[in-house]
């Protein structure tokens, strides 16, 4: 008796394993991705809730952002509710792989190394990434020249990853400070701590834009920082979806009127990545 029931015992845990396996797409296995979302009935959206004006919290503490209405729209597209959830953004990559987001959408740049650890999206906004100082004296017209400089940057970052892999990198490297957030590091910049950061122009425009006291940007910058949404990478078939449905609504016009009332512009577009 005592043996039929750790038989049957084994049994259920290996169901239990091989179903906690299945849902989303495997590398290499069937891509259940979207099946597993409807199933669901909601998609976990991973966020630092501190990158304005993508996803960060209003002076009431509730969660607003261009990617906020951006997200809530394709959950309308898709038929499925929006689940946000603020993550380590350091520790993206396991929040991802552990299943406790389905995808992760914050401004999030999709560097070479992203588009092979991760199914990504088609490119849905172009951003810049730009020199900033309080200083107005300070006007960096090469990459040589910030070894003169203390760097704040933004820790685990896209923005550190382009940093570190231009030429002129070790030149400068013993410069850089990282910080959690970047509001960290423009305080910090304030107090005199760093001069200089190395930043995504929509979210030092929209800080400008409330800020008494603002920041100027530098000649050099280094360069294009597209966006994308990443999900696991065998979630081909989430990610397709998830492009589709921006497609939908940049055909209805809902993803200009977005567009409009975050940046004043539509900026979206769609290309790129996913396909």
């Amino acid at each position: 008796m005592k043996k039929r029931i750790t038989m049957l015992v084994l049994a259920l845990l290996m169901l239990v394993l091989g179903c906690a396996a299945c849902g989303s797409g495997d590398e290499g296995g069937e891509d259940n991705s979207w099946e597993y979302i409807k199933n669901n009935g909601k998609l976990i959206v991973g966020l630092d809730d501190t990158f304005a004006p993508m996803g960060f919290r209003d002076t009431d503490g509730n969660l607003v952002g261009f990617d906020i209405d951006l997200a809530n729209a394709v959950g309308e597209v898709l038929g499925v509710a929006v689940e946000f959830q603020p993550i380590d953004w350091t520790g993206k990559e396991m929040e991802l792989s552990s299943k406790r987001v389905d995808c992760l959408w914050n401004g999030m740049s999709a560097t070479p190394e992203r588009q092979e650890s991760m199914a990504l999206t088609d490119k849905y906004l172009n951003n810049m990434l730009k020199i900033a100082s309080f200083d107005t004296s300070i006007n960096i017209k090469s990459a040589a020249e910030l070894a003169g400089y203390k760097i704040g940057i933004q820790g685990d970052s896209a923005a550190l990853e382009v940093v570190m892999e231009h030429p002129d990198y070790a030149s400068f490297a013993a410069n850089i400070v990282e910080y959690p957030t970047y509001d960290e590091a423009m305080l910090d910049m304030q107090a005199g701590r760093v001069q200089v950061i190395v930043v995504d122009q929509v979210l030092c425009d929209y800080k400008n834009s409330n800020l008494e006291t603002k920041m100027v940007y530098s000649d050099f910058d280094f360069g294009d920082d597209f966006y994308a949404i990443g999900c696991r990478k065998g979630d081909v078939e989430l990610a397709a979806k998830i492009t589709d449905a921006i497609k939908t609504l940049i055909d209805n016009g809902k993803a200009a009127e977005i567009s409009q009332k975050w940046f004043g512009q539509n900026v979206v577009i769609l290309e790129g990545y996913g396909k």
